[in-house]
C-alpha cells in the first residue's frame, strides 16, 4: 500500500520538527505505522494474501529497528512517540 503525498505531509507536520523533516525517527516511525495499519485493513478483506503478509512482517521489523534506535538514543522521545501512536496496548 502506497502513501499519498498529502498524507505524508500531514504526518510530517504532526510528528516532525519542521515542514521538511522527513528523516527524524519519529516521522519515519509514524509513516511505517500508517502503512502497517493500511495493510492490516487490507488483510481484513483478503485473509489469504500471504505475499503481502510477508511485506507486513518486513515493515514491522523495520519499524521495530527504528524504535530500538530511538529508545537507545533518547528514552523521552521514544516514550512520546509510543504514546502518540498508541503502539503499546
Amino acid at each position: 500500500m502506497s502513501i499519498t503525498s498529502e498524507v505524508k505531509k500531514e504526518i510530517v507536520a504532526k510528528y516532525g520538527t519542521s515542514a521538511d523533516d522527513t528523516g527524524s525517527p519519529e516521522v519515519q516511525i509514524a509513516i511505517w505505522t500508517y502503512r502497517i495499519n493500511a495493510l492490516i485493513e487490507h488483510f481484513n478483506v483478503h485473509t489469504k494474501d500471504l505475499h503481502s503478509r510477508l511485506g507486513l512482517m518486513k515493515m514491522v521489523s523495520r519499524r521495530r529497528h527504528l524504535l530500538d534506535h530511538l529508545k537507545k538514543t533518547s528514552e523521552e522521545r521514544y516514550q512520546n512517540i509510543i504514546k502518540k501512536l498508541d503502539l503499546r496496548k
